[in-house]
Formats: structure tokens, C-alpha cells, sequence
């Protein structure tokens, strides 16, 4: 059977049945956005497909677009393609997108993990003849420890920083990780807030997710009263001027990439959490394993080992080049 469904272009992937891109990266008519960060929901386009619990971060990042929402497992016919939309497991609203044309269904993952963290919608099995999966994490040694077992982990250090009087400083991309994390944290001081971090949270507790109470750092909080207090920022915002109101302070990053040592040693953090919101090496062949596909395309990561693997494990493998958050360091790819 002829494969007709997803060619990929110098945009992105695209649907010739549905002339429709899938996260593209340079400005196109329509686009189908799997999540919100900025290496997936670009601006520029003409007209924006995302799931409704995907659009309001969307809106509040790109301005003022022309967007429709879809509910997960809704389908809809674009042209001559089907497409539907299936929870992916990375942060609120985040989708694999299933595409089907003449009865071929292919998946674009968009970014993932298999894990239930309890607060954003699980991770869904979509099955498929051809899947487009990420790899950020796509060797052996990103293995990620129980969710419990991190929180316990971030509680204890923080516990540890108001018994020495310390500010715990704790970094995180402002989308995603960072309410994943105050879903995690125990009452044990108060929580101070990147604006960043605040803008997001704020946009979420109005979508019904649940997220405890936070302060936002403004330029007339007094810092110095909010004792034994935790603060979550963007990691970039860690060593900034921003940064520098917080005294005595001890700082962490919670990410996948800090499974390996070297990098929390060149990010000069105190502490390093391992924590990702992407699929580690099992959760990756868990996922590949559960659509049944038989041709998966392997994009964003360590692409050219994990392609080797799959190829001997069986799969028709393939390397997709594309410009989505691939460096390993960018906050967007934690």
C-alpha cells in the first residue's frame, strides 16, 4: 500500500490530503500544535489547532492568533485527512496527533512521557501504522526514579535549607515542570514565584487545575519576611539580577539532563533533581511498542543511536531532521 499521509518539508511535517503542518517551524496556513512551548507553537501562522486545555498558554505566549480547539479523542476531517488528538503525558493540554488518510494512520508524538505524574492528562497508547516519535532521553542511562522518590528528594533538601536559614532556589521551565513541581511540594514554608512561573499558574488554576498557593515576586515584596520560603523560577533566572534578592541561597534544578553529573556542575547548581517530563529509555519502548507500528521516525535527541536500535530491533527505523528543541540544554527540552 502506498504510504500517502506525512511528507516532511524545509516548514515542517506535512499533510498533503489535509494541507495541514504538524508544529511547523516557519510560518504556514494551518497548523495542528501538539503543546505550547515555544519549539512546537511558533507564531506566524494563519490558523492554530490545539486541544482547548492546550489554547490558553498558547494565546497568553503567541498574542493575538486565530486558534480552534479540539477535545482529545474528537476526530475531525481536514480536507482528506481524519485527525484526532490524544494525550501525550508532557503538561496540561499536550497531544499526540493521530492523522489518517485511506485508511494509513500514522502519529506524530509530538513530546511525551508514560508516566502518570497526577497532574496533567496520562499518557495515551495511539496504535498506527507509522509514528513519529521524540527522543530526547534515547539511551539506557535516562532511567528515571519513581515520582515519589524525587519528591521526597526536593522536600528534604528544602527542609534542610530552612533549617540552615537558606532561601531554596529551585529551577524550572515555567511551563509544565514548574506546576508539575508545586504539585509535588509539601507545606513546608511559603512558595515565591518567577513572574514567568505566576503567568502560567495563573492561566492554569482558572483552566480547574489544581496548584497550591503562590506569591509573585514582584519589585515591592519583602523577601526577607517570607521566611523558610521555596522559590521556583526559570533556570535562567537563577543567576540573574533577579536572583540576587534572595539571600543565602542554595540552588537546584529539577531535570532530566541532571541524570548526568558534568552538567549540574557546569550549570553551578547546589543541588541537581532528576526530573523530566519526557519518556525515558523504557517509557520509549514501552510507547513504540504499544502503537504496533511498523516505521518509526525518530526526531529530537539522540536520533541516530536510537534509530540503530530500532533497527535492530525489527523497525523499519528512520532519522527525521527537524528544528524542534534538540540541543539538550534549551529549558524548552527538560
Amino acid at each position: 500500500m502506498t504510504d500517502p499521509v506525512l511528507t516532511f518539508t524545509d516548514r515542517g511535517i506535512y499533510c498533503p490530503a489535509g494541507d495541514f503542518y504538524i508544529d511547523p517551524w516557519r510560518p504556514v496556513d494551518r497548523a495542528l500544535i501538539t503543546h505550547g512551548h515555544a519549539d512546537h507553537a511558533r507564531p506566524g501562522h494563519g490558523r492554530y489547532l490545539a486541544t482547548h486545555a492546550a489554547l490558553p498558554v498558547m494565546r497568553h505566549r503567541l498574542g493575538e492568533i486565530t486558534a480552534d480547539g479540539i477535545a482529545y479523542g474528537e476526530t475531525r476531517q481536514i480536507g482528506g485527512a481524519n485527525v484526532s488528538f490524544h494525550p501525550a503525558g508532557h503538561l496540561p493540554g499536550s497531544a499526540q496527533i493521530r492523522i489518517e488518510v485511506d485508511g494509513y494512520v500514522w502519529v506524530a508524538s509530538g513530546d511525551y512521557k508514560t508516566t502518570d505524574d497526577g497532574f496533567c492528562e496520562p499518557y495515551e497508547p495511539v496504535r498506527c501504522h507509522s509514528f513519529i516519535t521524540e527522543c530526547t532521553f534515547g539511551l539506557p542511562v535516562f532511567t528515571w526514579e519513581p515520582q515519589a522518590k524525587v519528591a521526597e528528594e526536593i522536600n528534604a533538601w528544602w527542609q534542610t535549607c530552612v533549617a540552615e536559614g537558606k532561601t531554596a532556589l529551585l529551577g524550572a521551565y515555567s511551563l509544565g515542570k514548574a506546576q508539575r513541581l508545586l504539585s509535588l511540594l509539601d507545606p513546608i514554608g511559603p512558595i515565591l514565584t518567577h513572574g514567568a512561573v505566576e503567568a502560567t499558574n495563573e492561566i492554569l488554576r482558572t483552566q480547574g487545575y489544581a496548584l497550591p498557593e503562590t506569591i509573585h515576586v514582584t519589585p515591592d515584596l519583602d523577601v526577607k519576611a517570607q521566611k523558610g520560603a521555596l522559590v521556583l523560577a526559570p533556570p535562567s533566572a537563577l543567576g540573574s539580577q533577579w536572583a540576587r534578592r534572595f539571600r543565602n541561597p542554595s540552588t537546584s534544578f529539577a531535570s532530566g539532563w541532571m541524570r548526568i553529573r558534568g552538567i549540574r556542575r557546569r550549570r553551578g547548581m547546589d543541588r541537581g533533581f532528576v526530573l523530566s517530563d519526557h519518556a525515558d529509555w523504557p517509557g520509549l519502548q514501552e510507547a513504540i511498542k504499544a502503537t504496533g507500528a511498523e516505521t518509526v521516525y525518530a526526531t529530537h535527541g539522540y536520533t541516530e543511536i536510537f534509530s540503530k536500535w530500532l533497527k535492530e530491533e525489527g523497525y523499519d527505523a528512520h532519522v527525521l531532521q527537524t528544528e524542534f528543541g534538540d540541543d539538550g540544554q534549551s529549558e524548552e527540552a527538560v
